[in-house]
């Protein structure tokens, strides 16, 4: 069974928000779930950055560099949150991981980790991926509201 072309729209444009306007966000159970999740996260790449061997400068020198994706937002909210939620993503981290260990580039598989790590520990705050609805407006709830 398949939905038609206008069902599938209203769909998608159901998704960001709810019935009151605003964007929609984990919440309760499932919210302190997240987070802990990414607490998870955040532990396992610091130790396995530990296991690796790698370089603690550098671990807190590049920490915080996925921020540097926030200087979208002077380009307006949607093109803040596309290139934000890009930075903010497991995939392309874990990518970089498994192509520095299976190419031999252990300073890639490091970069990789202290990405994940980054990410991690941003979700464990409850910073979450960003909804082109404003900088605030997250996944996770509305950031500053607890």
């Amino acid at each position: 069974m398949t939905a038609s072309a206008p069902e599938f729209q209203s769909t998608l444009n159901a998704i960001p928000a709810s019935a009151g306007g605003k964007a929609r966000s984990a919440a309760g159970g499932v919210r302190s779930l997240l987070r802990i999740e990414g607490a998870a996260v955040f532990a396992a790449a610091l130790a396995l950055h530990a296991h690796g061997g790698f370089s603690w400068p550098i671990f807190g020198l590049l920490f915080f560099a996925p921020d540097l994706t926030m200087l979208a937002y002077l380009a307006g909210p949607r093109a803040g949150a596309a290139a934000y939620n890009a930075a903010h993503t497991y995939l392309p981290a874990l990518a970089l991981v498994l192509a520095g260990l299976f190419f031999g580039l252990p300073a890639a598989s490091a970069c990789g980790l202290i990405w994940i790590a980054h990410i991690g520990f941003d979700r464990a705050l409850g910073y979450g991926l960003k909804y082109a609805t404003g900088f605030g407006d997250t996944h996770l709830g509305r950031i500053g509201r607890r």
